[in-house]
């Protein structure tokens, strides 16, 4: 396999090319090392693959680049790359959403449409597109409403990846991802926040009152079903991709303050714009297709997580 992963040297991106080049695959990374969050830490997930002999790096704005060059190369896209987080999508923010989801992901189409060399195109999707919903676990097949402008952009390229399958018969496989974590997670994200606090014996702050549940997916579980998916994946494919159980998240912070082996201080806020009660995957047509299993409970995550954290912060790198 010769794969383009774009968004190499995010949470996702960087630890799905490690899985590829270990299992003998060639890797073109393309990353743009925005500031949403500190270079610093992408280009720390990127130190271990940089020297890889089979890894190619691009640094460059997939909405800046000859693309249609870049695509005759690979056989197999995974596209990870994205503007992240709910919370800040609102507002003048907008624009850079729309820049980094929708129109990148349409170029990356549109270079991809007349590729005959193209396997599969896969797409990082997410549960944000679902919105708030009257039952429980989502479906692929259920209505979607998105609940934030960051789910909206998450929808509308999923509906660009459906318009070029059935136009022109790209091989697209859309994954829904169910709250991810693990080593590697995003600063602004919800365990990478709490743990940072924990360990310092800071007060960590959550919004709502903890009874809010989510399906939480261990990062390694999520990359073993994109390379399910490149091979197996069915073409025009939409798969949702948890963890495979609810967690409260009152019942999260617990499991992450016995692993941690520390006491933790809460302190409640108000409800955030745009963040839903409850998510909860119906993993069947994954389970089918894919041969997803989710192995990793949430204790094992965690500590795996809480370890990343405590060497990035040995390092200076947090």
């Amino acid at each position: 396999m010769i794969a383009l992963v774009t968004g190499c040297a995010g949470f996702i991106g960087s630890t799905l090319s490690e899985k590829l080049l270990a299992g003998g695959a060639r890797v073109l990374g393309v990353d743009a090392l925005t500031d949403y969050y500190n270079p610093r830490i992408k280009r720390r997930n990127l130190a271990g693959i940089l020297k890889h002999p089979r890894f190619e790096f691009h640094r460059a704005d997939l909405n800046r680049m000859d693309l249609e060059r870049l695509v005759r190369r690979v056989d197999v896209i995974f596209h990870e790359a994205a503007q992240p987080g709910v919370r800040a999508s609102w507002g003048q923010s907008f624009n850079i959403y729309i820049e980094c989801n929708i129109r990148a992901t349409q170029k990356l189409l549109e270079a991809v449409k007349g590729a005959r060399n193209i396997r599969k195109f896969v797409f990082a999707s997410s549960s944000s597109v679902y919105g708030k919903v009257d039952r429980l676990p989502m479906r692929e097949s259920q209505r979607c409403s998105p609940h934030s402008p960051y789910g909206v952009t998450k929808m509308a390229s999923e509906n660009l990846c459906q318009l070029y399958h059935a136009n022109y018969g790209v091989p697209t496989v859309s994954l829904r991802y169910f709250t991810v974590y693990g080593p590697r997670q995003r600063p602004d994200m919800a365990f990478h926040r709490f743990i940072g606090a924990a360990l310092a014996g800071k007060t960590i702050r959550i919004y709502g009152d903890g009874r809010q549940s989510r399906d939480f997916t261990f990062v390694a579980d999520i990359v073993a079903a994109n390379i399910a998916a490149a091979g197996r994946g069915k073409p025009g494919g939409i798969y949702n991709l948890g963890g495979g159980s609810r967690v409260r998240l009152q019942d999260a912070l617990d499991t992450l303050a016995q692993r941690a082996g520390v006491k933790i201080r809460l302190k409640r806020e108000t409800k955030a714009q745009g963040d839903v009660d409850h998510t909860s995957a119906d993993t069947s047509a994954a389970r089918r297709d894919l041969k997803f299993r989710p192995v990793t409970t949430l204790a094992d995550g965690l500590a795996a997580q809480i370890s990343w954290h405590r060497r990035m912060m040995e390092e200076g790198v947090l």
